[in-house]
């Protein structure tokens, strides 16, 4: 599709569709593609999913990902790159996936991820930056623009706190205003302000008793009229619950097809004046411009070679060394390597769902040491299988015997696929029994162990006096065994940092006691203290801090100076310092500024995090590091006056390695310029867990907790079932029967189509928590709405014979449809 070929005179375009027409553009065409009107030449455009790659089907009827998608680069996911801390890389990795948008003739990636890493349980924290929104906000829109310098569209998602896959589609999150503005919005308000992306997904869940597709308060208040985004908003795939309301709240699209159903209610809407014809207008009037935005499809294939590279640059510049004790690394390439692990030769380099990319090649780290060492100076033991987590004592004691042998042992473990998939979060943060057993058995018989740990996500680490090393490789794509290779044996410096931090234990998390709720609400308890934010501030030991990684050079930070010592918050402020590499070798260093308001009259975080930067350093080199600062960096979200508000007093600059290595500090003093009376206005007596500054900032009580809200929480929970009741809630009910036979034919289906087992279980998950309606939204017209309000109806008692007879009727006809596919 050209650039700009839709209409220079959109306004004609709409005068001259039927009401019909109007309507049909607001529903997807398939399960990809929007729907054109040839008799006008508005086209149809083509979406796909991918956050670190493009995710085509080949098969574009295929409703759930069954078949095979196209060959793309797989990319390292978005909680590997962004432990690069570099905007630049964002960018060009963004600018790369564009291309292959571009051959691929696909308008619109659904990506990037952008939601809080609320707990490091979330199964699909893979697809997302970091616990902390600025670093999100700022790494993101880096990507955007990326991607949309060759006229691709861009789809931030999940909009909005969405950080749990457990009962996504039904799930309540309730949360207050500030804990609202200050964590899960900001990214997304940066983007928008920023980057300006094509479009916003709409995700599934409610929030504050609201769905996401149809809260008013969020896309019409905040997203259009407070931060003027002028793009495109999608639903999630089967998310609309009422199309007409939705609609009116400003939710563009829905996706995927409703076969007409949902267009027919907007046109009957309109007819019966329930609905104004003019926001019909304004809705395709949005639409109509962002096709205009969207640019010409090149036929010239990608170079795969000159992309491959890429993914392998990106790897490298985004793994982190967490550990190395009496410098083990990097390593002699004459030394005598065990090499112990599958994940060496099958290495984990992406999760599970809509985001798993069909690469098209992947290095494996054994393969690539190889070529650095020589096969003389390696051995191997295969230590465990990646199919199972069943503890194999054989491969134990080839593994044991083999390190016994060896100088170095180089342990390649991690956790499963199960552990960082769409549809399921994880339970624990303990990495599978055959890896800790290796660990346990192998450092009794070799103290120079180094472990490449390929990760989702934070995982606790008992044995971690026992290992020299730590390599926390995340999911880093098709060139992840490159980048391990050569930061092995010191070609390459290791430069990445952490975007979240790894605690000692599972319940020092702040969401421990609220991740995840397996009813239909989750409360956000913690408020503000999400990672850092609460370990920082409740002085909580952890493993790892945010922002932590080594290097094989070190830094040395000085001369620290402000532009002025005392401004109103409307000023801005300039910072400098200067970083020297006083090792023997080339290295970068990610420099990061926090701010701490010494002084407030209201519960703020220990420090947040305000200016990051990525330089690189030849030994003995020196640089200084400019960073600017403005209103918004020293302010917290005032709930009474709508707005961000500074207070007067006295700010710390903080600078340093990570959030607990600070290395220069300077004072600055701040006059306010807002008329609002803090002190008037406090109820610290009524909130003392977000006062606290300790571990009992992790025990907030429901009554605290509603104060805070500062609203009647109501519950979620539907009695009796409705259309919004998951399957497996009328699973042990009169509709028992009926859901057996639903799940019983899918499951059918999944078996013949998912040759992977962990995709196949992965699926059959998703289907229990599917609720009635996103059964019908995402059947392609399969199921109705009367098949879906019978099931209710039997699952409630209501005894409905004639609609019993068309609904079996209609169930035959879907199992003979299916058994033709």
């Amino acid at each position: 599709m050209e650039k700009g070929s839709v209409s220079s005179n959109i306004e004609k375009l709409i005068q001259a569709m039927t009401l019909e027409e109007k309507a049909s553009l607001c529903s997807g065409k398939n399960y990809w593609e929007t729907q054109n009107i040839d008799r006008l030449g508005i086209p149809s455009i083509m979406m796909s999913d991918g956050s670190h790659g493009l995710r085509k089907q080949k098969n574009l009827l295929d409703p759930l990902g069954f078949t095979e998608s196209v060959k793309s680069t797989c990319y390292p996911t978005a909680s590997t790159v962004a432990c690069s801390f570099d905007k630049e890389l964002l960018y060009l990795m963004g600018d790369y996936i564009g291309r292959e948008c571009q051959t691929e003739h696909v308008s619109v990636l659904l990506g990037p991820g952008v939601n809080i890493k609320r707990s490091p349980l979330c199964g699909r924290n893979y697809e997302y930056y970091s616990e902390d929104p600025y670093l999100t906000g700022e790494l993101a829109s880096a990507f955007v623009q990326g991607l949309q310098s060759h006229h691709v569209g861009a789809c931030l998602n999940h909009f909005v706190a969405n950080n749990q896959e457990k009962n996504r589609m039904t799930l309540d999150t309730i949360l207050d205003e500030r804990t609202l503005r200050e964590i899960y919005l900001s990214a997304f308000e940066h983007i928008v302000k920023t980057a300006k992306p094509w479009s916003i997904l709409g995700a599934f869940n409610r929030v504050n008793g609201e769905f996401m597709c149809e809260n008013q308060y969020l896309l019409k208040d905040i997203l259009r009229n407070e931060w003027g985004f002028e793009g495109i908003v999608i639903s999630d795939w089967g998310a609309i619950n009422d199309r007409v309301k939705g609609l009116m709240a400003g939710a563009d699209i829905e996706m995927p097809s409703s076969c007409g159903k949902n267009n027919k209610k907007i046109v009957m809407a309109v007819k019966k004046k329930n609905l104004k014809e003019d926001v019909l207008d304004k809705t395709v009037k949005r639409i109509l411009k962002g096709y205009d935005a969207l640019s010409i499809h090149q036929e010239t294939a990608y170079d795969r070679q000159e992309h491959h590279h890429i993914a392998r640059h990106i790897a490298c510049e985004s793994l982190v060394l967490l550990k190395n004790k009496d410098h083990i690394l990097p390593l002699s390439k004459t030394c005598q390597v065990a090499i112990i692990g599958e994940y060496a030769l099958k290495p984990m380099y992406q999760g599970l769902g809509s985001s798993r990319i069909n690469p098209t090649r992947i290095d494996n780290a054994y393969e690539q040491i190889v070529k650095i060492t020589g096969t003389t100076t390696v051995t191997y033991a295969k230590g465990y299988h990646t199919h199972d987590h069943l503890l194999d004592p054989q491969l134990i004691h080839e593994a044991t015997d083999l390190a016994r042998k060896s100088d170095i042992a180089l342990l390649f473990i991690g956790t499963p696929e199960s552990c960082q998939s769409e549809g399921i979060d994880r339970k624990d943060m303990a990495l599978p029994e055959p890896h800790r057993q290796l660990i346990l058995e192998i450092s009794q018989v070799n103290t120079n162990i180094v472990v490449i740990l390929m990760n989702g996500g934070p995982v606790e680490m008992p044995w971690v006096d026992r290992v020299k090393a730590i390599l926390a490789c995340y999911l880093p794509g098709q060139g992840g065994g490159y980048a391990i290779a050569n930061i092995l044996y010191g070609d390459i410096n290791p430069s990445g940092k952490l975007t979240e931090t790894f605690p000692l234990r599972l319940k020092d998390n702040p969401t421990y006691r609220n991740f995840p709720k397996y009813k239909q609400q989750v409360q956000y308890r913690e408020g503000i203290y999400v990672g850092y934010r609460y370990y920082d501030t409740a002085s909580i030991d952890v493993l790892y801090p945010f922002g932590h990684g080594l290097s094989y050079t070190t830094f040395v930070y000085t001369d620290l100076r402000l532009s002025q010592q005392k401004i109103k918050d409307t000023e801005g402020l300039t910072v400098t310092f200067k970083v020297t590499n006083t090792g023997l070798v080339e290295g970068k260093e990610v420099v990061q500024l926090y701010i701490k308001d010494r002084v407030s009259s209201i519960f703020r975080p220990e420090k947040e995090l305000k200016g990051f930067h990525k330089m690189s350093l030849l030994p003995n080199q020196t640089k200084e590091v400019v960073m600017t600062l403005h209103k918004r960096d020293f302010a917290y979200y005032n709930v009474e006056m709508k707005d961000w508000c500074v207070e007067s007093g006295i700010f710390d600059i903080l600078v340093g390695a990570s959030s607990r290595d600070l290395r220069l500090q300077a004072s600055l003093e701040i006059q306010s310029t807002s008329q609002y009376n803090e002190e008037k206005n406090q109820i610290k007596e009524l909130l003392p867990s977000y006062y606290a500054q300790d571990d009992s900032m992790n025990r907030v009580s429901a009554a605290e907790f509603k104060l805070l809200y500062g609203h009647p929480i109501k519950d979620t929970i539907e009695t009796p079932f409705t259309m919004n009741s998951r399957l497996i809630d009328i699973k042990n009910n009169l509709g028992k029967y009926m859901v057996s036979f639903i799940v019983k034919m899918y499951e059918n289906h999944i078996e013949h189509t998912i040759k992977d087992e962990m995709t196949s279980e992965m699926m059959q998950n998703m289907l229990w928590e599917t609720p009635i309606r996103c059964l019908v939204n995402l059947s392609q017209g399969l199921f109705t709405d009367e098949i879906g309000e019978f099931i209710v109806a039997i699952a409630n008692k209501k005894k409905r014979l004639i609609k019993g007879i068309k609904f079996f009727r209609s169930l035959l006809m879907i199992k003979k449809i299916h058994g033709r596919s």
